[in-house]
């Protein structure tokens, strides 16, 4: 089967951006998810995005314009039954992808591939609210934040995952022009399993007073190359996100590593998410000029 029809569940933030780099790539697209305002809020994101790139050179007005015909929007998941890949962005709860992808099961024909975009969820849980025969043909699509920018996608096989279906979905992410790398199904797959660490450890050298935050985040932009600071890419990534995602993966390996700590825990409860809330580990009322904050 060539994949030539792509649906995407979920217009937010990652769901939109795949949507669009499916469209730009070629692709009929149709992105569903649950009300006319989300759809319509992921797609100015779009608009804005591809107009970036189109100021920047990165397309022509003609691919700008090419990519939105290629580009539906819808509030029913039937209208993706027709999809030859359905790409799953929707929000990191496993009850609500759990349910998602057994009324996909319903609706859609055998040969649809199912892709989740979990960034932390076990692949092989979700693909058990799936029937015997679509279990062959379920894998792990995990794109990276913003998506139209950066160049990597993680493929995730289960045990179960057809050669063929793990074969075609590499295809199709470099076709996406995605660099793609493949791994198994073990929670956090590559990027987190070692990102999370590593972002913990910041926030336990804050808590411990080996330095403040600007200076920790300075001194591993300069000391190791990295673009970002630790606490500077919590607050992009989300306070939240990253304290959900590290309780899932301390779940799975009950290493101490994984163990979200306890000032994480408490500026969640606070509400202080990073960039997104205004707040975080640093104070974004002026956005030109964040501030690091004292905890």
């Amino acid at each position: 089967m060539q994949i030539e029809r792509v649906g995407v569940v979920g217009c937010g933030l990652m769901g939109a951006g795949i949507a669009q780099v499916a469209a730009t790539a070629g692709f009929e697209t149709v992105v569903r998810d649950v009300s006319q305002e989300l759809l319509d809020s992921g797609f100015t994101r779009i608009r804005q995005s591809l107009a970036k790139r189109v100021e920047k050179g990165a397309l022509t007005a003609d691919q700008q314009a090419a990519a939105l015909t290629r580009l539906r929007g819808t509030t029913r998941l039937e209208d993706l039954a027709a999809s030859d890949i359905i790409l799953e962005a929707i929000i990191e709860q496993r009850d609500e992808k759990l349910d998602t992808y057994a009324r996909l099961d319903r609706l859609c024909p055998p040969a649809t591939i199912f892709a989740s975009n979990t960034s932390s969820l076990s692949i092989t849980e979700l693909m058990a609210a799936t029937g015997p025969e679509r279990r062959r043909r379920f894998i792990g699509m995990h794109f990276f934040n913003p998506v139209p920018l950066m160049n990597l996608v993680e493929v995730i096989r289960t045990v179960l995952t057809d050669p063929e279906v793990y074969r075609q979905a590499c295809t199709f992410g470099a076709s996406l022009g995605k660099t793609v790398v493949r791994t198994s199904d073990r929670t956090g797959f590559i990027v987190n399993r070692l990102l999370v660490p590593y972002l913990l450890d910041a926030v336990r050298a804050l808590e411990e007073g080996v330095a403040g935050i600007a200076d920790i985040d300075l001194a591993m932009k300069l000391g190791c190359g990295y673009p970002m600071g630790p606490f500077q890419l919590l607050d992009f990534v989300g306070i939240d996100t990253t304290y959900y995602i590290a309780n899932i993966m301390y779940e799975e390996f009950r290493e101490k590593r994984f163990a979200p700590p306890p000032l994480l825990k408490r500026m969640v409860l606070a509400g202080l998410y990073g960039r997104k809330s205004g707040r975080g580990f640093y104070d974004y009322a002026d956005p030109a000029k964040p501030a690091p904050l004292e905890y």
